[in-house]
């Protein structure tokens, strides 16, 4: 849903744009010169092609970051979980640092296999979950 048309559908309304402005009699025939045209280089024709080559890049840079994330925010609630446990809390506490915890390692485990935006809001939770614990302290 980005709101790009299909390149095909792009070129054939170039060419009939570009087909009707050559019919025009009052109008210089260079003028058409600076219109992109549909045997460009540039196959979807709006400049941008050196995108594409990101996109995979970006990707798998999403994919690491949100492991990665998800694995240090799991690993920082059990160890918060193990201290609240040791000490004078209440058992509520190191629980809901535990759940924070296992809710933060199903967003890494996500976020590897390229779920990368329900990672991201399962770290939110994750965190919110454990920020609870952190309150009922």
């Amino acid at each position: 849903m980005s709101g790009r048309t299909d390149s095909d559908t792009q070129d054939g309304i170039r060419t009939d744009a570009i087909e009707a402005h050559d019919t025009d009699d009052d109008t210089d025939i260079d003028s058409t010169d600076d219109m992109p045209r549909p045997d460009s280089d540039d196959a979807d024709g709006d400049g941008d092609s050196g995108e594409d080559e990101y996109a995979g890049e970006d990707a798998r840079q999403a994919r690491w970051t949100a492991a990665g994330t998800g694995a240090l925010l799991t690993l920082a609630g059990l160890a918060a979980a193990l201290l609240r446990l040791t000490g004078p809390a209440p058992a509520l506490v190191p629980a809901a640092y535990a759940l924070g915890a296992a809710v933060c390692a199903l967003a890494a485990l996500l976020g590897s296999r390229g779920r990368t935006r329900r990672a991201l809001w399962l770290l939110i939770a994750g965190v919110m979950v454990m920020a609870v614990g952190d309150q009922l302290d």
